[in-house]
Formats: C-alpha cells, structure tokens, sequence
C-alpha cells in the first residue's frame, strides 16, 4: 500500500459513512502479571453506545496514522510457518460468529508468547468491509459514484496498554468534604496505539492478501512482525537511507564536494517529482550509477556501482525507495555537525556550503545573499576571503 492508498481508507474511519462498515468488535484485556486473558467480549459493532463507537473509530484512524516505511509498513508474508498468521486471518474474513474470535485468539496468544508487557494490554480486533466506489465522482453523471463500488472485507487489529486514574483530591458535594478519589478502573489509552495492522493490504482498487500493512506505533517491533505477522524483514526509510549512503561512499570515496552532493539530491528529487503519480519510484543500481555520472561524479560505471551494491548489501538487484533518500527535498533539513555548532540547512541549498582553508583553520564558509544577523544584531564583515 502507498500512501494514497492508505489515505483512502483511513478517512473512511468516521460514523455514519457508507463506504465503510464495520460489523464486529472482538476486545480481549491482558494481564501484564502473567500474560493471560483477564477478559474478553465481542459484539456487533452497531450495538455499541455511540461515544464508544466514537472513541474506537478515531483510535482505528490513529492505527493507519504516520507515515510510511516509518510508522507503517507494508509486510510480505513468509512462504512457510507455524500456525501461518495469513491463514489464520484469511479464514476469519468469512467465519460465523463465535467462530472468527477463536482465530484472533490464536492471533493474541502469538502477541503475549515469550513477551511481558509493562502494563495491562487491550486488544481490538474489528470485521468491516471497505466500499471503493468505481469511478470518481461526478456532479453531472446521472448513476451515483456510490452506484457500483468495489467490495473489501477486512480485519483491523489496534494493541493499546492501559494507565491507572490518578488519585487526586475531590470534593464532595453531598457529603460537603474533601476526600481522596478511590478510582479502581484502568483507563485505556486509545490515543496512542502500540502496535496494529490491517489485513489484507490494497493496492489501488484490488485486495492484497499476500501483504499485511503493519503500524508500529512509536517504535519498530521486529519480533511482531516475524512471529506475530509471520512477516519477511522490511527494509525501513532509515536504512534505505544508510544503505545509499555507503553504497555511493564504495563508489566515490568518503570525500565529496558539497555541489556534486546538492547535484545528487537534486536529481534524486527529479526523479521523485516525474514519478508522482507512482508515489513510490525504486533507484536500482543502474539508477544509481546515472544518478552518480549526472551528478558531475568522473569514474563511474557499471560494474563497480553493481559491486557497492553487493558489498553493501549482499544483492546487486536491491531497489531503495528514492522518498527514503530524500524524503521531502523543499523542507526536510540536512544537518551539519562540527565541535562549535550543529546547522541545519536544505538540500538545495548545500552548494552554497564549502570547507576552506583560512588563517592555517578549516573553516565552514556559507554563502549568503543577505546580512547575517543573531539576535537582532546584524553582523560586521570581518574580512575578504580568496578561495
């Protein structure tokens, strides 16, 4: 799933909304002693009281927040594995009640096996079916865009831990006094999901059930995704990132000028604003050796960018994601870090950064149209520089 795809289907989450329906609540509360079920409850999701439809539906939005290869990660499941969680998924789609809570529950004991958690854990699974319509919407069409759609049962899974009410003061008012608040329930934290995912993944109007979109929450559980999802090991933004990095250090050197380097990541943004509609354009070795030799980069061929990759990775015919190596080239900032400061500046602006040589010091000159000025005070030129 790319993020369009996601977008799609997250802003269906709301009440009262024809193209999305969910149909069954299934709640399961673990201890956080023993790992065990304390309790469990299903119900038709219509028959909840509407605050808690309220309340769950903006925490099913919070599970397909973020962004992707960060937060959210599309998973290729394993050809083989134990009580395969594919399986295990693919037939609840179908299943009566009472039969398809007997298969999340299979689901959350692979959550808890060999894994305590800090505090009491909720998890929510959810049956709904997903409504694209097949065509775009049309004022002047005389058939609703609502008239023929596309049909996707789902299963959505949020993991959320429980906090206990603080005690606080409270008055009151019958007995007119001041007493201590004996609250006993544990409040369940909607608004920051552990971990969830939603199955199967969609790629434009057609269901994926080979892929699971997988939310990490506020950090990256490997284990989950290789024992709870029986999903292959991802690739994240960072290590994309990193790879491309060392790849071109292989090639190159670890020595670059900063206009050869504004070159790469201007070409890579190139690359990025003619592929848009594919929201996801993968640079290959042979992407990166043309990338390289646009860029002003002399030596470079084939072969030994196909070796960087080999080195680097163990696999000539790995694709990064060019959003991962640059992924917002008009606002993300690179950082420039030496002993006496750390600056922030833009990739498109890095050609106008040099390391010279002035008074026998490296110093770092930034090129500049306008006074500099800290704190309100506009700085004094000190001296011309000849490079």
């Amino acid at each position: 799933m790319n993020k369009k795809d996601i977008a799609n289907i997250r802003k269906q989450f709301k009440l009262d909304n024809d193209l999305l329906k969910v149909n069954d609540i299934f709640n399961v509360y673990i201890r956080k002693e023993s790992s065990e079920i304390y309790h469990q409850e299903s119900h038709p999701f219509p028959m909840l009281e509407r605050e808690q439809q309220e309340l769950f539906m903006a925490n099913f939005k919070k599970v397909l927040s973020g962004k992707v290869d960060e937060k959210l990660f599309e998973v290729r499941f394993q050809e083989q594995a134990e009580d395969h969680t594919q399986v295990i998924l693919y037939e609840a789609l179908d299943m009566d009640d009472g039969e398809w809570e007997e298969q999340m529950l299979k689901i959350v004991e692979k959550i808890f096996k060999d894994v305590e958690y800090e505090k009491d854990m909720v998890v929510s699974f959810i049956r709904g079916e997903y409504f694209k319509p097949t065509k775009r919407n049309n004022d002047e069409a005389e058939i609703s865009d609502r008239d023929e759609v596309y049909l996707h049962p789902f299963i959505l899974c949020s993991m959320n831990q429980t906090d206990q009410p603080k005690r606080s003061l409270v008055f009151d008012y019958i007995e007119k006094e001041f007493k201590a608040s004996v609250a006993v329930d544990s409040i369940i934290n909607l608004k920051s999901p552990v971990a969830g995912f939603l199955f199967p993944s969609f790629t434009e109007n057609s269901a994926d059930v080979n892929h699971i979109l997988y939310s990490a929450g506020k950090k990256l559980d490997y284990h989950f995704i290789e024992n709870v999802l029986n999903g292959e090991d991802i690739m994240t933004a960072e290590d994309d990132k990193a790879v491309f990095e060392e790849i071109v250090k292989e090639v190159v050197g670890d020595e670059v000028d900063t206009y050869t380097l504004s070159n790469v990541y201007e070409e890579i943004n190139r690359i990025i604003d003619e592929e848009e509609e594919e929201e996801t354009p993968k640079l290959d070795y042979k992407d990166v050796e043309r990338v390289l030799k646009v860029s002003g980069v002399e030596d470079v061929n084939t072969d030994k960018v196909e070796m960087a990759f080999q080195k680097v990775i163990d696999d000539e015919k790995y694709e990064m994601k060019a959003s991962s190596i640059v992924p917002n080239y008009t606002s993300k900032s690179i950082k420039i870090q030496t002993k006496v400061a750390n600056i922030s500046i833009s990739p498109q602006d890095i050609k106008y950064v040099k390391q010279v040589n002035y008074n026998g010091k490296r110093c770092l000159l930034i090129e500049v149209d306008e006074d500099t000025v800290i704190d309100g005070f506009k700085i004094v030129p000190e001296a011309s520089l000849s490079y």
